[in-house]
């Protein structure tokens, strides 16, 4: 399902008040911030993406952008793709939901990527495409953008926090992978940068074993969970 209706049931609206946002309503809001939509690099997070009405269009938007600076050529085209492909994260509520998300963005990110025929007969192809799947199974996530915990199948909150994956290039083809959890994301724009002595940053959710404390500025700044040692960008997956 894409744009096809705004609501799957009415059990669903009742249950989880799930009702899919329109295309025009969709390309509205997100006009309001078109320069963002066009940097290919730009991150957007969308804490209720349902089946990914508003991630499709920035996809969609990133990729226009992507072929008309670097389409002629090949190498340069791949990894601005993958650059906009890592920029795109989503948090839903419903399995059903991320999966036909997830699906969705892949979809468009082959379908777009393969216009530019060069890349059909590339001897890596598929080891590119399942780069990509690999990112989007760390971008699109199934939990509860509340709570900011995973969920189990029936959409239940677990004790387990949200992680993401950043993904930055570090020199040439190489791309370096560090998780965060997501509590500690927010929390450090909503506060790390006014941090003062009688500030309490460090609450039960959020200990000192979070953060690291930036050399240069003095503030405090998210400390990964986990990081990655560089490694060509279309062989990602092969960190999991």
């Amino acid at each position: 399902m894409e744009y096809k209706q705004q609501i799957k049931s009415k059990a669903r609206v009742a249950n989880h008040g799930e009702v899919f946002t329109s295309k025009k309503i969709v390309n509205d809001m997100l006009d309001l911030v078109k320069q963002e939509t066009e940097r290919i690099e730009s991150r957007f997070l969308e804490p209720a993406c349902g089946n990914g009405n508003f991630l499709a269009e920035i996809l969609e938007r990133k990729l226009a952008v992507v072929k008309s600076k670097y389409g002629k050529s090949e190498s340069e085209y791949k990894k601005y793709a993958f650059v906009a492909i890592t920029s795109i994260y989503g948090v839903e509520l419903l399995q059903d939901n991320a999966d036909e998300c997830r699906q969705r963005l892949f979809d468009i990110f082959c379908r777009e990527t393969l216009k530019v025929s060069r890349i059909i007969s590339d001897f890596r192809k598929k080891e590119f495409l399942e780069a990509v799947w690999y990112v989007l199974t760390k971008n699109i996530l199934c939990g509860n953008a509340l709570t900011l915990h995973k969920v189990d199948a029936n959409a239940l909150d677990t004790d387990e926090p949200i992680i993401f994956a950043e993904w930055n290039f570090t020199f040439g083809d190489f791309v370096k992978r560090r998780d965060y959890r997501l509590d500690v994301l927010l929390k450090e724009h909503a506060e790390a940068n006014s941090l003062d002595a009688s500030m309490s940053l460090f609450d039960d959710e959020n200990s000192y074993e979070n953060w690291d404390i930036d050399p240069i500025t003095g503030k405090f700044i998210p400390k990964p969970l986990q990081e990655f040692k560089p490694i060509e960008y279309w062989r990602v997956q092969e960190n999991g």
